[in-house]
């Protein structure tokens, strides 16, 4: 790409307030959007189950509406941050203008919730006047500049001179600590994982026990778990810190932390002393493996239908049913298992959560244990831990691994841990985006067509700028998520949001990065196959973007404030 001077941007100041005055903008739309919502499923303030899926649209709508205002908000917090540090530059200030332009236009104009699905204000019942608050200067101006071509030029050259270091914008810590993890994992990929992990994924293989034993080392397994049994005591936005980080070296090795995550949540929180002494130091340490057993066949999202059965027989729980879609379930120690030991009409009422035992298999032999049996799910991607089906016939479950010692609490458990997972998963999805951005930016700086290198194209440079803005605007709403849960208030929306859009962003890069890269992109070898791959699955799992959309929206119809 041919030089470009720095523009002649207006300064830091001035930007900030028009994005100031931009964001009152969008929070107006919103709050007339949420009206309009409220008044087709909530008549009388009073949300009615059967109108909100008959509207479905038009609350999923709500729910990318509010997604977009929030990530809105926080890049212009993450850019108040850095101007009061000093280090608001020039390539952050476009970040800014970039995500308050092309956002606004999209509120303005239509959010594609799906490739083949646009919401629109109309879609959601907005009032004209309403719209019209999109339009004003500060709106204009932002859309008019943030997504005109000399901009993005500008931020692709940027982004070009940044490559070399991989400084792609400041993050705004204001803890050098998770700089300086941030720095300690990204040398650890570097070394053990960015040169192997494509060879994993083509020969569906486990990740090496070698590597999880440095991560182990590293305290990936013990970040949050409290000091006391074993872990780092680390906060959420740590985890963030570090999940990004081993996911943009692949995928399967920032999700290895997702079960023992899930884990030491549910023990952390409803365990018994016994059972915290018993599993949070082995889980803290690496030494225990744990999975997630909570999905089956025919129920998918629907856990209050799950069909699992578990009857008390003496001093043990018997286990029957089937469970699907269980990572790393061959290797692992540790089971948390959801099951029903309530009637089969008492719903989410009649859940239990299981800690159960069992012992690591083999290739040969998954699942060596008696009342256990199952196989393995092969898949296009996700593969450095492998999916397994599993079927339970009478497998014994000791009394005492009942977690909390209390029936029929399970479902309860589990969603205590949903904020967690769901800020990892957009964690992760961030890491993925990151990936699938610098491979794209690597090969269209490498690759010369007609004279000239890819990225010298306005439509390749435009593509890798807009992929560099929005990984920033999923990253700043991981992060918020991230701090609300650290500072121990309610974040269930927040995490729900940073998930959403994280997902999407990870799907959006890693196709836009395989085609900057053309037939090459298809072929096998190259590693952004791989990251498509992986990426399409951040859309599914931990709660489908249909799910998360509905979630956000049923709590914004329902939150007072």
């Amino acid at each position: 790409m041919s030089p470009l001077p720095a523009r002649a941007a207006s300064t830091a100041a001035f930007l900030l307030d028009r994005c100031h005055a931009a964001l009152g903008d969008a929070e107006r739309y919103l709050a007339a959007a949420k009206a309009a919502v409220a008044a087709r499923v909530a008549p009388g303030g009073q949300l009615d189950g059967g109108r909100l899926e008959a509207e479905q649209t038009a609350a999923h709508g709500l729910a990318w509406v509010a997604t977009y205002v929030e990530g809105l908000r926080q890049m212009l917090r993450w850019a108040e941050r850095l101007a009061v540090a000093g280090t608001l530059g020039e390539l952050e200030s476009l970040l800014l203008e970039a995500a308050y332009g092309e956002y606004l236009a999209q509120l303005a104009g239509g959010i594609a919730m799906s490739q083949v699905e646009v919401v629109r204000g109309t879609d959601l019942g907005v009032p004209g006047e309403a719209m019209h608050g999109l339009y004003s200067p500060a709106c204009v101006a932002l859309v008019r500049d943030g997504t005109a071509a000399p901009a993005r030029a500008r931020l692709a050259q940027l982004l070009a001179a940044g490559a070399e270091t991989g400084s792609f914008g400041a993050l705004g810590f204001e803890d050098e600590t998770l700089d300086l993890m941030r720095e300690q994992f990204r040398r650890f990929v570097a070394d053990q994982v960015s040169d192997v992990a494509h060879g994993w994924h083509l020969r569906d293989e486990l990740i090496p026990i070698a590597v999880i034993e440095q991560m182990a080392a590293l305290g990936v397994f013990g970040l949050t778990i409290p000091e006391e049994w074993g872990g780092l005591g680390l906060g959420k936005t740590a985890m963030c810190v570090v999940t990004e980080e081993l996911s943009r070296g692949y995928i399967g090795v920032g999700s290895l932390g997702t079960r023992s995550e899930i884990a030491g949540e549910l023990i952390r929180l409803a365990g018994t002393p016994a059972q915290k002494a018993r599993w949070l130091p082995g889980i803290a340490s690496g030494a225990v493996i744990p999975t997630a057993v909570f999905t089956e066949p025919g129920t998918g999202s629907d856990l209050a239908s799950i069909r699992t059965r578990a009857v008390r027989d003496g001093e043990v729980w018997r286990i029957t049913g089937n469970k699907t879609w269980i990572t790393h379930a061959a290797r692992a120690d540790l089971m948390t298992l959801l099951a029903r030991t309530g009637t089969p009409e008492s719903g989410y009422r009649g859940i239990s959560m299981f800690l159960a035992e069992k012992p690591r298999g083999t290739d040969a032999d998954p699942f060596p244990a008696p009342g256990m049996s199952g196989g393995e799910i092969r898949v296009l991607g996700y593969r450095g831990m492998k999916e397994y089906e599993i079927g339970f016939d009478g497998f014994a479950v000791p009394a005492a691994n009942l977690l909390g010692e209390a029936p029929g609490q399970g479902f309860k458990q589990l969603m205590e841990t949903f904020e967690s997972a769901r800020i990892q998963t957009a964690a992760r999805a961030v890491g993925v985006a990151e990936a699938a951005f610098e491979l794209g930016l690597k090969y269209a700086r490498e690759r010369v067509q007609f004279g000239k290198p890819l990225d010298a194209f306005p439509r390749v440079h435009a593509k890798l700028a807009w992929m560099a803005v929005e990984t920033m605007v999923a990253r700043q709403l991981a992060y918020f998520a991230a701090r609300e849960k650290d500072a121990g208030r309610r974040c269930d929306l927040e995490a729900g949001m940073a998930k959403l859009l994280a997902a999407r962003v990870a799907w959006a890069n890693a196709d836009a990065a395989l085609q900057i890269h053309g037939g090459n992109g298809y072929a096998l070898e190259y590693p952004i196959s791989r990251v498509l791959c992986d990426a399409r699955i951040l859309n599914i799992f931990e709660g489908t973007a249909e799910i998360q959309a509905q979630v956000i929206a049923r709590r914004l119809l329902t939150d007072k404030n």
